[in-house]
């Protein structure tokens, strides 16, 4: 049995080996502001270089960017990471059995809506 990837640059290369010349990836993925850490796995957040950069070692061209699912009121900055944000609405840190918290104002993260995100396009070479 073939190991399973185990970094993103590993399923990037997977990806590439899956696609045949010419094939086209898509990434939808939630947006860090640019000049942060690139990957931020905690909060779900990594920046758009990042992905282009992994992309790219692994074999594919960037052909497209669309900011059809950008969010300008996202901060990024929030309490439990993008899952703060809906749908989710985290009120607790992620952990089995954590109970919500009944007190945590969801209002102003509802009021920000779904996280910013990248919608890239690439492009086997």
């Amino acid at each position: 049995m073939q190991d399973e990837p185990n970094t993103v640059h590993d399923t990037f290369v997977e990806f590439h080996k899956a696609l045949k010349q010419g094939g086209i990836l898509a990434v939808e993925q939630h947006r860090a502001k640019a000049g942060t850490t690139p990957e931020k796995p905690a909060s779900g957040y990594v920046t758009e270089a990042y992905v282009i950069e992994q992309a790219q070692k692994a074999g594919f061209t960037l052909a497209g960017k669309s900011e059809i699912n950008a969010n300008p009121k996202d901060t990024t900055d929030h309490p439990f990471g993008v899952w703060t944000l809906p749908p989710n609405l985290r009120s607790t840190p992620y952990s089995a059995g954590k109970a919500e918290d009944p007190t945590f104002d969801k209002s102003k993260y509802a009021a920000i809506g779904e996280s910013d995100r990248m919608t890239l396009k690439f492009v086997k070479k």
